[in-house]
Parts: structure tokens; C-alpha cells; sequence
């Protein structure tokens, strides 16, 4: 199976690689814009994000499948506060899939901060006193204390993106039959 991954960043490549470790992937990064925001700060914009990357990264490589991570914060209903929310999006030229990963509610002081038009990211280094929390545990590992961690999450999403795409029955359960 060769993958294209709309990001050259190590966590989502290693999460796109867990994911689909028993299908013995190559793995390409590929560095492609997100079409939106820096900071996504809706379900909405995440998944568009995603989607992007995937459509971006199989466009831009030789692969069967291109699969695109984004991470954002978004007010769920029914939901208190600010969640880190997780969408993986997977294509093969033809459909497009997307699937959600993890969800965490974020701590007040890190929600005033990214009102107050911050990124996760950086107030996550702030936060923590140390640099690269994206490129290493996440958010999600950091505010779980490691019970998970941004590529496990990460790759969640990747999973239930990129599974309808391999379970050939898959159309024939959206018809109803």
C-alpha cells in the first residue's frame, strides 16, 4: 500500500503509519497547504483541512491513497468549554472519507488564551516550559498524562478516514442492502 500524507510533520507520519501498520505502507510526506487557518477553530474548517491535505498529497505524489490530519479546537454541542478536536480525511482520487479522532475538553486558562486568538501549539510549549509539544506528545498527551498521545489519537483518525476506503462492502452498506 503506498500512502501520500499531506504533512512532512513526524507525528501525523507515524500516526498514518500505526494506522496502517499490517498493511506494510510506504509512507510518503508530503508538504501541502491545509487551505485554512493556521489555527482551525471549528469542526467545519478541521475537516476542510484535512481534506485538502489528502486531495493535496495524492495529487502531488505517487500513491494509491492520500490521507490528510488536522487538528483543531471547536465548541461541541452539548458539550462544555473548548474541545481539541481530530479529523483524518482519506482519498483515493475517486471518494473521499473522513473520520474523527479523540476528543478532549481544554483547561480554561489554555481556552482564554487561544480566544484570545493564540495557537495550541505554542501556548502548549508556554504552558509546559519546553518546546515542539506538537511534534511530540500533543495537547492530548499532555493534558492525559500520556494515557494518550497526538500520534495515537492521531491515528484514530487516520483509522475510521482511510476504512471505508478498504472495506469493499462499504458501498453496499451506505445502499442499504
Amino acid at each position: 500500500m503506498n500512502v501520500a500524507v499531506g504533512s512532512t510533520n513526524p507525528v501525523k507520519v507515524d500516526a498514518v503509519e500505526r494506522a496502517l501498520a499490517r498493511y506494510e505502507p510506504t509512507v510518503a510526506p508530503i508538504a501541502v497547504d491545509s487551505g485554512v487557518s493556521e489555527q482551525p477553530r471549528s469542526v467545519a474548517e478541521t475537516v476542510s483541512g484535512a481534506e485538502n491535505r489528502a486531495r493535496r498529497a495524492l495529487e502531488a505524489g505517487d500513491a494509491e491513497y492520500g490521507i490528510g490530519l488536522e487538528g483543531g479546537v471547536a465548541r461541541l454541542e452539548g458539550a462544555p468549554g473548548l474541545s481539541l478536536i481530530m479529523w483524518g480525511a482519506a482519498t483515493d482520487g475517486e471518494r473521499i472519507e473522513r473520520g474523527g479522532g479523540p476528543t478532549l475538553r481544554l483547561p480554561e486558562t489554555i481556552e482564554r488564551r487561544l480566544e484570545g486568538g493564540e495557537e495550541l501549539g505554542p501556548v502548549m510549549d508556554d504552558v509546559l516550559g519546553r518546546e515542539g509539544v506538537a511534534e511530540t506528545d500533543g495537547a492530548a498527551g499532555a493534558l492525559t498524562n500520556g494515557l494518550t498521545d497526538r500520534s495515537s489519537a492521531l491515528a484514530e483518525a487516520v483509522a475510521c478516514s482511510v476504512g471505508p476506503l478498504l472495506v469493499p462492502e462499504y458501498d453496499r452498506f451506505d445502499r442499504g442492502r
